[in-house]
């Protein structure tokens, strides 16, 4: 499994919300490409990056930072956040994006990202599913949806598509740990799903515990820049 680092950037700075809510979000003074360096020296090989901007406003915003930690770092960069047409998908790979990292638009316009999956192949997409009560949430978690998470998988699956972000927005910001129990049921029932846990992840023993049940990675971020799982941790973790 993958440790990967979440950078969520809001006016270029690295920040952190909890349950996706601008209002109560914690600021961080580390600059962005000076921490990627730090990981990328700590085994790390892949990093997180959502620009808030971007899903506030429905265009990429944050496109210099990606830009400046793809060109010195190896780190495969998966990028979200105001990427609602091809243009902006472009934009974002020409900046140097291994993968596009998007939730709404499967949702909601799922005829528009069926043409994207077919112009640049369903590998090059990492899809959120942010959910509450199994149910997803759209638009930065902030309008809740009636449509069933196992359902809105099955037509992901369907597609081609098999890396998965699955967040349970109660738990984000909360280090309470993450929602192994619905894990296990993603992946009791879709077993070749490349699953990534979102959410709640707090100490080394539930990245122990998300290994265990099969999923591929986990997106740490507030236990990271809180010091829940340090930096040397990663050293240990990538040799595994």
């Amino acid at each position: 499994m993958e440790i990967i680092p979440s950078f969520d950037l809001l006016d270029g700075r690295l920040v952190r919300l909890r349950q996706g809510d601008f209002e109560q979000k914690t600021e961080y003074e580390a600059n962005p490409l000076e921490l990627a360096l730090e990981l990328e020296q700590a085994g790390i090989h892949r990093l997180h990056m959502v620009d808030l901007d971007g899903a506030r406003t429905g265009r990429p915003a944050n496109l210099h930072i990606l830009a400046e930690v793809a060109a010195r770092t190896r780190l495969q960069i998966d990028y979200g956040g105001g990427l609602r047409s091809i243009p902006s998908l472009k934009q974002v790979w020409d900046a140097g994006a291994m993968l596009f990292s998007v939730g709404s638009v499967a949702v909601l316009a799922q005829d528009e990202f069926r043409a994207w999956v077919e112009k640049f192949g369903p590998d090059r997409f990492l899809v959120g599913a942010d959910v509450r009560e199994r149910q997803i949430a759209v638009h930065g978690w902030k309008d809740q949806t009636e449509v069933p998470l196992f359902d809105f998988l099955r037509k992901m699956h369907s597609l081609g598509i098999r890396q998965i972000s699955v967040t349970d927005i109660a738990r984000d910001g909360e280090l309470s740990g993450p929602g192994t129990q619905l894990y296990r049921d993603i992946l009791a029932e879709f077993p070749d799903m490349q699953l990534v846990a979102s959410g709640g992840i707090s100490s080394i023993a539930d990245l122990e515990e998300l290994t265990a049940i099969g999923c591929s990675g986990a997106i740490v971020g507030k236990a990271f820049f809180e010091g829940k799982i340090p930096l040397q941790y990663f050293r240990v973790y990538s040799k595994v």
